[in-house]
């Protein structure tokens, strides 16, 4: 089997993307200048009426990373597609073609803050205010936002025990944002651009967002300031609105200013599917140590695409307005009919694909701390000669869902991120697991490595880029 995939050198690994309004005043024009010094092989592109006009020289330089400096004010739910799409149309397939992030803020102060850490962060602790997979992280806390009073904890010595919480947990939660030990903050239910309702079956607190501001405001007392200065990625893998920029008070932006938030992901529309949102869990929290949470963004994005492009290959590229409450729809092939698939999950795939948005430095570094994972991947190269071995740990389970709290969760297919691009691939062994190998990474369906349930093995001569 012979797959050509076009692509172009990479002469750059880093791309900054700005404004010529952004980058013409100086404070913002700051910000690029540290991303500047900050990585080598940096290229910087600006654009005048839209960010679609960089697609020629992006296309060229074709760069691992691509960081889009922006005004808050500039990034709206359209830009956020915009971004989606642009990225998508570097080569002639359909997935993303670079690991993409727009970095913005309160203000400039604020998003140099962010483009100036250099520090990796290893997530040690999470606090959640929904049910997570506490098995796979090395310490932390969740508050259930079904049933009232339901607090499960893990120690760092590895127990994991449910105890009797608060009946509002606002202060609570507050104050794991404020322990300096908490890396990671995840969180679902009801959410407009200005709140977080914390309770979604029960009456509970909100945390509310004034001019970059964040306080939380307790069924009962005072309302009262939220403040972390210590570096943190934040989660809103099912919460409405929460990624969705639309002026000064916006959550996004007192999560960035106020709490520390380096890297964020959040949906700009309201949220009823829930694959693009709560399938980054899949990778990143339930894959500890595998992938940063860049790349955990991406692959679900990857495994989302994956799907329309498979089972729904009519709606491949099929563009609608983010929000629109016009979404084609198309019933799904004979392959998608076997996995349970509908016409219903074409309009919500459709939904999800271009409306969550990844806030920070996209080679900023956030990553869980390593634990042992239900499979082991690994990728071992000689030469022109790709080997890429799936070895499940945990017998016929090992490619079954971890948490199924959420919507759309389990069934995420196998993606090993290529370290370089390749021009085009032949396989050698494996093409009965059904692999897709495009210029930058691998994907294995989920449901055909269950199948096997054993260890995978494909090898592939690829040919490498001029």
């Amino acid at each position: 089997m012979l797959m050509s995939i076009v692509s172009h050198a990479n002469h750059f690994s880093y791309a900054i993307i700005v404004s010529s309004t952004t980058k013409e005043k100086a404070d913002w024009s700051q910000v690029v200048a540290t991303l500047e010094e900050k990585y080598p092989n940096t290229k910087t592109i600006v654009w005048n009426q839209s960010p679609n006009e960089v697609l020629p020289a992006l296309s060229d330089l074709h760069p691992q990373y691509s960081c889009f400096v922006a005004q808050p004010h500039e990034v709206t739910r359209e830009f956020v597609a915009i971004v989606h799409r642009l990225t998508r149309e570097l080569d002639s397939d359909p997935y993303c073609d670079t690991l993409w992030g727009i970095l913005t803020g309160y203000n400039a102060a604020n998003a140099l803050r962010i483009a100036a850490d250099d520090k990796t962060l290893t997530i040690d602790r999470v606090a959640s205010g929904t049910e997570i997979a506490l098995t796979h992280c090395k310490e932390g806390v969740w508050y259930d936002e079904l049933v009232q009073h339901k607090k499960v904890e893990k120690e760092s010595s590895g127990l994991i025990s449910q105890v009797r919480g608060p009946a509002d947990t606002t202060k609570a939660l507050a104050e794991t944002l404020r322990d300096d030990r908490t890396d990671l903050f995840v969180t679902s239910g009801h959410a407009t651009e200005r709140n977080w309702q914390i309770g979604f079956r029960y009456k509970n607190g909100y945390f509310q967002s004034e001019a970059g501001k964040m306080f939380g405001s307790p069924t009962e007392g005072e309302r009262f300031r939220i403040r972390s200065d210590t570096p943190k990625a934040y989660l809103a893998v099912g919460n409405c609105l929460m990624g969705h920029i639309d002026g000064p008070d916006a959550m996004a932006l007192a999560w960035m200013n106020d709490i520390g938030v380096q890297q964020m992901i959040g949906y700009t529309v309201l949220t009823w599917y829930g694959y693009a949102g709560w399938g980054v869990l899949d990778y990143f929290i339930e894959q500890p140590g595998r992938y940063t949470l860049t790349e955990a963004f991406h692959a679900n994005q990857h495994a989302l695409i994956h799907r329309i492009d498979t089972y729904y290959p009519e709606l491949t590229g099929r563009d609608i307005n983010p929000g629109s409450r016009s979404l084609p729809s198309a019933k799904p092939n004979e392959s998608g009919r076997r996995l349970g698939l509908t016409e219903f999950d074409s309009r919500g795939l459709l939904w999800d694909r271009d409306t969550v948005a990844f806030y920070g430095d996209p080679a900023w570094q956030s990553v869980m701390a390593e634990l042992p994972n239900a499979y082991q991947q690994k990728l071992t190269i000689d030469q022109d000669v790709h080997t890429l071995e799936i070895t499940p740990m945990k017998g016929n389970q090992s490619f079954d869902p971890i948490n199924t709290n959420g919507s759309q969760r389990g069934g995420r297919p196998i993606i090993e991120f290529l370290p370089h691009r390749i021009a085009q691939a032949t396989i050698i062994a494996g093409a009965e697991f059904e692999p897709l190998i495009t210029d930058d990474f691998i994907l294995i369906p989920n449901h055909i490595a269950k199948q096997h349930g054993r260890e995978l093995v494909i090898r592939f001569r690829a040919e490498a880029q001029n």
